[in-house]
C-alpha cells in the first residue's frame, strides 16, 4: 500500500520523565489515520486562539476527488468549527501561506498558467477562491500575503521571477528588474507595518553580488542595496526591523562564491525615504559596516565535536591564520527566520550536509547517482545573539545526533522561556532537548520519548513527529504512529495524534515561534 503524508507542524515535546523533568503531557486528540489512502495532515498554532488542523484526502489519482477538512480547536483542544471544502481534481497545491487572519493555500493547474488561490477565515472557517494566470512553466519557490495582495517568487526558464495576484480585482503585475540570468532568490520577506515587499537576490555570477530590492504595495521598486562579493560573498540574508526606519541584515557569508559558509555576518541598514517620486529607485546603505564573524570566532560553535577533534580544527584554522592564508570550512547553513527578543534578535541556523548510501563522505563530498542519494544529514545548530545596534552577544551550539531527512526542513525549534532558551528536535518517536541561557548549557540533551495516554498501550511504530511552541509555557506536538495494546500486538491502530504539552519549570512565559516542515512517506505498509 503505498502512502503519502505530507506535515506541517510543531516543536517541543513530551511526558514527565522524572520530578525535575520539563514537559508534562496535559491533552492528547486522536484522529484515524487509513494506511489505503493519500492522506495530508497540517497542523498551524494560532497562539492564544487555538489550533488549525487541515486533513486531505485523495487525489492520489487522476480521477480521485480531493476533499479538505479544516477544523479548528481552541487551546483545550476543543473543537471551534470544521469546514469542507473540495477542490477540483485539476488542481495541485502547491505553498501554503498563513497570518493573523487566513490561512492560504495555492494551487495550480498542472502545465498551465493557471492558478487558485484559497483563502480561509480563521474565525469562522468561511472559505473564498480566487482564480487568475500567471505564467506558464512558473517553478514556484516562495508564496507570502500582504493585504489583498498575494506574492509568488519563483523561476521562469531558470530566470528568477516575482509576481503579485491581486484578490480584489484578479489582476497579475511582474516586479520589475528581476528577470535576469545567473540570479537566485534568496528570501521573499513581507513589511506589513511599512507596506513593502523585500526581494533579496543574490548573483551567480564571479564576485557574487547580494542585493535587496524593496517594492511598494503597487509594485513599483523603491529601494535597492548592493554588496559587493569581490572578498566576501553573502550566500544568504534575514531582515529585522528594529525601529521605524532602521533593520538589521542578517545571514552567512562565503569567501569564495559557493554555498559553503565561512562564517555568518550583521549589518544595520537604515531605509531611505520610500515616499521617492523622481520616478527613480532611491538607494539604502548600510549605517555601519558589515561585521563578519568566522565561525572560529565563535565561543561554542564546534561544541559538536568531541574536545580532540575541535582542538585538532582549531589549531589547523589557527596555523593558516599565522601563516597569513585563510582556512575553508565547508559548512552548508539552513539559517532561520530572524526571532525579535527584548534586546535585540536570535539568529538559528542548522549544518547539514547531503549523504549518499554507502558513503561517509561530508561537506564537500563529490558522489553521484540518484540511486546513492539519502537525504539531508545534520550535525548540529547554532544559536546567536544580537543587540539592536548588530553586536554578537553571545553564541551557542546544540549537537544534533543520527539525524537524516529526505528533505532539507528546519528540524530544530527554540521556545523562549524568559531569560532561557528551550532548543529541540525530533527523531524516531523521540524528542531531544537542551536548555540554555546565553553562551551557558543549563541542561544538557535529554530525550523524552512520546507516549499515548493510556497505561496499557504501546506504541510500535512512530513517523513524522513535530512539535512547536504553542502559547504561554505550552507546546503541540503531532505525527502518526501505530498503537497496540501492549499484549496483543496484532491489533493495533494507526492514527495522527496531536498533544498538548506543557513547560512546567519555573512557569516562565513562552514565546511563540513558527515553523514549517514538509515530509513525505512513500513506503509500502
Amino acid at each position: 500500500m503505498i502512502r503519502i503524508l505530507y506535515l506541517s507542524c510543531l516543536l517541543l515535546s513530551t511526558t514527565l520523565h522524572s520530578v525535575r523533568a520539563q514537559l508534562a503531557q496535559s491533552l492528547r486528540i486522536e484522529i484515524p489515520s487509513n494506511p489505503d489512502e493519500a492522506e495530508s495532515f497540517d497542523v498551524t498554532p494560532l497562539n492564544e486562539k487555538g489550533v488549525l488542523m487541515s486533513i486531505r484526502t485523495g487525489g492520489f489519482y487522476e480521477t480521485t476527488p480531493v476533499t479538505f477538512n479544516f477544523q479548528k480547536y481552541d487551546i483545550n483542544l476543543k473543537l471551534l468549527w470544521k469546514t469542507t471544502f473540495k477542490q477540483d481534481t485539476k488542481y495541485k497545491p502547491i505553498e501554503t501561506y498563513n497570518n493573523d487572519q487566513y490561512a492560504y493555500h495555492l494551487f495550480r493547474e498542472y502545465d498551465t498558467d493557471q492558478f487558485q488561490f484559497l483563502r480561509l477565515h480563521l474565525d469562522d472557517g468561511v472559505v473564498e477562491t480566487f482564480e487568475g494566470r500567471l505564467i506558464d512553466q512558473f517553478d514556484v519557490h516562495q508564496f507570502k500575503v500582504m493585504g489583498s495582495q498575494a506574492y509568488i517568487g519563483g523561476y521562469h526558464h531558470g530566470r528568477p521571477v516575482v509576481m503579485t495576484f491581486s484578490f480584489f480585482d484578479q489582476s497579475t503585475k511582474v516586479l520589475p528588474g528581476m528577470y535576469v540570468n545567473h540570479m537566485e532568490i534568496s528570501s521573499l520577506e513581507v513589511d506589513d507595518v511599512r507596506k513593502e515587499v523585500n526581494v533579496l537576490v543574490h548573483s551567480l555570477k564571479r564576485h557574487c553580488k547580494f542585493s535587496i530590492r524593496t517594492y511598494n504595495y503597487d509594485s513599483k521598486l523603491l529601494r535597492t542595496l548592493d554588496f559587493d562579493g569581490a572578498e566576501k560573498a553573502l550566500i544568504s540574508g534575514k531582515l529585522l526591523p528594529v525601529n521605524e526606519h532602521e533593520s538589521l541584515l542578517v545571514g552567512n557569508y562565503s569567501t569564495d562564491c559557493t554555498p559553503y559558509s565561512q562564517g555568518v555576518y550583521v549589518t544595520r541598514i537604515r531605509h531611505s525615504d520610500s515616499g521617492n517620486v523622481s520616478g527613480s529607485a532611491a538607494t539604502d546603505a548600510p549605517t555601519t559596516e558589515i561585521q563578519y564573524i568566522e565561525f572560529s570566532q565563535l565561543q561554542n560553535f564546534f561544541n559538536y565535536l568531541k574536545p580532540n577533534r575541535q582542538q585538532k580544527l582549531l589549531a589547523r584554522a589557527k596555523k593558516k591564520k599565522d601563516e597569513g592564508k585563510d582556512y575553508k570550512f565547508r559548512y552548508r547553513l539552513l539559517v532561520h527566520d530572524l526571532q525579535p527578543t527584548a534586546d535585540g534578535l536570535t539568529l538559528v541556523a542548522e549544518v547539514y550536509f547531503p549523504q549518499y548510501r554507502g558513503s561517509a563522505l561530508g561537506y564537500g563530498g563529490y558522489l553521484r547517482g540518484a540511486d546513492r542519494y539519502e537525504g539531508y544529514r545534520y550535525t548540529h545548530a547554532f544559536i546567536c545573539g544580537f543587540d539592536k545596534q548588530g553586536k554578537l552577544l553571545w553564541d551557542n551550539c546544540f549537537p544534533i545526533k543520527e539525524l537524516l531527512s529526505t528533505d532539507l526542513t528546519e528540524m530544530v525549534q527554540v521556545s523562549q522561556q524568559g531569560d532561557r532558551m528551550i532548543l529541540a528536535y525530533p527523531n524516531d518517536g523521540e524528542i531531544t532537548t537542551e536548555v540554555i541561557q546565553g553562551n551557558k548549557v543549563l541542561k544538557e540533551t535529554e530525550k523524552f520519548k512520546l507516549q499515548t495516554n493510556a497505561e496499557n498501550e504501546k506504541v510500535t511504530f512512530s513517523a513524522q513527529d513535530n512539535l512547536m511552541a504553542w502559547y504561554g509555557q505550552h507546546f503541540l506536538a503531532c505525527g502518526f504512529q501505530k498503537i497496540s495494546p501492549s499484549k496483543h500486538i496484532s491489533t493495533q491502530r494507526e492514527v495522527f495524534y496531536l498533544n498538548k504539552l506543557t513547560y512546567s519549570e519555573e512557569n516562565q512565559p513562552t514565546k511563540s515561534t513558527s515553523a514549517k516542515t514538509k515530509k513525505s512517506d512513500g513506503s509500502d505498509r
